[in-house]
């Protein structure tokens, strides 16, 4: 039974969803899918996924030498031994749709909705309870405990926003998530895993004691606090230290109305983001406030805002990536859309040459907010300049082996 939340009820039933699919054959729905989002595409997730993989970059040519291999403290064997438990438990057929291969292009086919493609991996609603439990573990392995706690809530965020529905309910659930693993589990040689489905996109790579773990993208439409208020209250912490200069720098528009916003940012698709799913080899200038115009009290709040978002990387990795960030500080670019009030809903995007972070606030695809409110958020964070998925550590661990190779 569906009762108010935050002044909001659902919206009418009806999108062609299917077990976490678009279903094209429902007419009907399909064009409720339509009506609600206007004339804004779906990403283009396979046509990026085909092309060569170049990463964000802001002119089209990324930046080499940013990414080394080396010793970042990560450890990956409680990872690999719960992979290679995961794959022990699956039967034949299972074991078989699990995988793909390192160099797949499957590691591009994600999205934050809900597929339009063919399906790969597992979908963990169709694996039995210790099967299920086996691919947590997997994850829980990977990341840390903060990063652990963030994905399973977003899980059972969009369960209990199926049942607050009513609708929707072989979708919108707490398991309706497809798992894949990326090459064969290992100490020392790359490997990976994927998850994704609506809200939740985690790509995690590893290399020895190396990982990434973007792009990654996580999000919730009901009570989404739980997970987000460390964003939300980081980010306007820092606006609110700024000047009256440097915020006029950093705000590109005072209001999230679709109204009062260029075409592209006003979108119920992908709202304000730019590098969301389908976007892998997008070209984005840097825009807004640079972080060399930043005190230093203002740039350690804005370390604090990027922590929530690398938090989920564990152990020593943490740490190295955000020594990157660090490193990189004085480059990075901080922009800003919507009000700076306790109750309002904003967007902002921190953006250099090692990491690029999007927070937004959407309007409501099922609930019927039709503007962006504080409940609705997506978040999203990239590796720029070829640094996704491991390419750049991947491109690097083959050259190295090749050439060790030759040198025999």
């Amino acid at each position: 039974m569906s009762t108010l939340y935050k002044g909001y009820g659902p919206r009418p039933p009806g999108l062609p969803l299917v077990g976490g699919k678009i279903n094209f054959a429902d007419g009907p729905g399909v064009q409720q899918m339509l009506a609600l989002i206007g004339d804004a595409p779906l990403p283009p997730v396979e046509q990026t996924a085909a092309e060569p993989f170049v990463g964000v970059t802001v002119d089209g040519k990324p930046i080499r030498g940013l990414f080394r291999l080396e010793d970042e403290g990560f450890n990956p064997a409680p990872a690999t031994q719960a992979a290679l438990g995961f794959l022990h438990g699956l039967s034949a057929d299972e074991r078989a749709r699990s995988s793909s291969g390192l160099d797949s292009a499957d590691w591009q086919l994600w999205t934050n909705a809900f597929l339009s493609y063919p399906e790969h991996g597992l979908r963990l609603q169709d694996l039995s309870v210790a099967s299920r439990e086996a691919a947590l573990e997997v994850m829980r392995a990977s990341v840390s405990a903060i990063g652990f706690h963030q994905i399973r809530g977003a899980m059972r965020l969009n369960g209990e926003l199926g049942e607050f529905l009513g609708a929707y309910l072989d979708t919108l659930t707490e398991w309706c998530y497809w798992f894949t693993l990326f090459g064969e589990p290992s100490t020392d040689k790359p490997w990976g895993w994927q998850l994704v489905g609506h809200h939740i996109d985690v790509h995690c790579f590893i290399l020895g004691r190396q990982v990434v773990l973007t792009p990654s993208f996580l999000g919730a439409e009901f009570r989404s606090e739980e997970i987000f208020s460390a964003h939300r209250s980081s980010a306007l912490e820092f606006m609110r230290s700024l000047s009256a200069v440097q915020a006029r720098r950093a705000i590109l528009y005072g209001s999230m109305a679709a109204s009062d916003l260029p075409k592209a940012l006003a979108g119920v698709v992908d709202g304000r983001h730019r590098a969301g799913a389908g976007q892998d080899n997008i070209v984005l200038p840097y825009e807004g406030l640079r972080g060399d115009s930043l005190n230093a009290a203002q740039k350690e709040l804005l370390l604090r805002m990027l922590d929530p978002h690398i938090d989920a990387l564990a152990g020593g990795a943490r740490e190295a990536r955000r020594h990157q960030v660090v490193q990189h500080l004085d480059n990075s670019s901080f922009a800003w859309i919507g009000g700076t009030t306790d109750d309002t809903p904003f967007y902002y995007k921190v953006h250099s040459p090692v990491i690029l972070v999007e927070y937004d606030n959407h309007s409501g695809v099922f609930i019927n907010n039709d503007k962006p409110e504080p409940f609705h958020v997506h978040t999203i964070v990239r590796t720029p300049n070829g640094g996704d998925y491991g390419k750049d550590l991947l491109a690097q661990h083959y050259a190295h082996h090749h050439h060790a190779g030759a040198a025999r």
